[in-house]
């Protein structure tokens, strides 16, 4: 870590007690503890200190980082046995995660999630990896201070190309005011103009790192989108909310004989064409026959049925992105996969994804599943699915159980 080479004598280490129920909940290694949960500390806490926890009976309950600018007051590192917090700490956390994600990348896949927030002790940080280019994103100002020494580690355990630094909209005034930093800064090698391209099994894509969404590409349906292509020979295919095209793309190098895109953003029609455009060396892709519409989806499934698929993947962005929301999406996906299955040749099948982490795995699927029953026809559920590999999702942690996939395929 950074020195300090000012005169001012360092301050005592931040020494914090909470409530009961925060004691119990980090004990059950949920990482978060709210501002109203803190009962008591040494002194005023800085935004990005690490400060201790200490139990009832005065032990060590946590690391945590503290965060004055939150709701989210301490954000848990570590809890457990006490352990000495160092530039070798700080190493040795950082190789335990990208070293979890080793046997993902080949050659024919080099774009991964090397962190995963909260679920890898990393609380409200992620990095992604795209080809030789990371991208680091920040949740919290919390992590600001700590900059430098993450980006020197990352430099030292990847020897990335560049890195570039996203934050949320909330740190983002603190971040160029007190840092002189902003979205989409390059924080190491060199400076970045374009797209970055990537692989992933075996395909193509960019990722648009510098002003894309999240990172720049949606990682976390990695597993999905091999799925698919492995369900897509000689079919035709729907593709609604299709962003950047990534389902489409397998599907046609999985020998799709159609592939139609929906999304309401011309930004990602014409992402996808050029995701196209860059596995034109795909004989598979070349020969299927790929379109895309600009068209508001909820809208497009009112409209009469006038073409059948055989393949229809339906993943909309979150639809509940704020508890009071959760019944509405609720009724979103019921109607989705109403449309969906009106759509759905006979011997197809359906993909049905919803990324709100406001609904839960179990609503969701029966949400779907109660539409596939009042549909009238004869169906089976194929598969579930949740988070990939390099997306871990903690149990004791269930705000970051967002994403989630059933299957269900159509004999009628």
């Amino acid at each position: 870590m950074s020195s300090d080479t000012s005169q001012t004598p360092p301050k005592k280490r931040l020494k914090l007690r909470v409530f009961p129920a925060a004691e119990r909940a980090i004990r059950n290694g949920h990482p978060w503890v709210y501002a109203d949960s803190v009962k008591s500390a040494n002194r005023d806490g800085e935004t990005g200190e690490v400060g201790i926890v200490y139990d009832k009976k005065d032990r060590f309950l946590a690391l945590v980082l503290f965060d004055a600018d939150s709701p989210i007051a301490l954000r848990v590192l570590h809890a457990g046995k006490p352990e000495q917090v160092n530039v070798d700490w700080w190493r040795s956390r950082l190789k335990k995660s990208i070293d979890a994600r080793a046997s993902l990348l080949s050659d024919q896949t080099n774009g991964v999630r090397l962190i995963n927030g909260e679920n890898d002790a990393w609380p409200a940080l992620v990095v992604d990896q795209y080809s030789d280019v990371l991208v680091l994103k920040l949740y919290s100002g919390a992590w600001l201070s700590h900059l430098q020494l993450i980006k020197e580690l990352l430099v030292e355990l990847c020897a990335p190309r560049s890195i570039v630094v996203r934050l949320s909209r909330n740190m983002q005034d603190t971040a160029r005011a007190e840092y002189g930093l902003k979205e989409g800064d390059v924080l190491h090698g060199d400076a970045i103009n374009e797209a970055v391209v990537f692989s992933e099994n075996g395909l193509k894509f960019e990722a648009e790192v510098l002003n894309g969404q999240k990172t720049g590409f949606f990682l976390d349906q990695r597993d999905n989108r091999q799925r698919i292509g492995r369900l897509a020979e000689g079919v035709d295919v729907l593709n609604a909310f299709s962003f950047s095209g990534g389902f489409s793309l397998h599907a046609a190098a999985g020998g799709a004989r159609t592939v139609t895109d929906l999304d309401i953003s011309e930004h990602a029609i014409a992402s996808a064409r050029r995701n196209f455009q860059l596995n034109q060396d795909n004989p598979r892709v070349v020969d299927c026959e790929h379109g895309g519409m600009q068209v508001d989806v909820f809208e497009w499934f009112k409209k009469p049925v006038k073409q059948t698929y055989d393949l229809i993947i339906v993943d909309p962005p979150s639809l509940a992105r704020r508890e009071k929301e959760r019944h509405g999406a609720l009724n979103a996906y019921h109607q989705l996969t109403v449309q969906a299955i009106k759509r759905l040749r006979k011997g197809g099948i359906l993909l049905s994804c919803s990324c709100s982490a406001h609904v839960s795995k179990e609503e969701f699927f029966d949400v779907v599943r109660s539409a596939a029953k009042e549909s009238g026809r004869s169906w089976k559920e194929l598969e579930t699915t949740t988070h990939p590999e390099d997306h871990p999702q903690l149990e004791s942690f269930p705000e970051a159980a967002y994403l989630k996939g059933i299957y269900l395929s159509f004999s009628n």
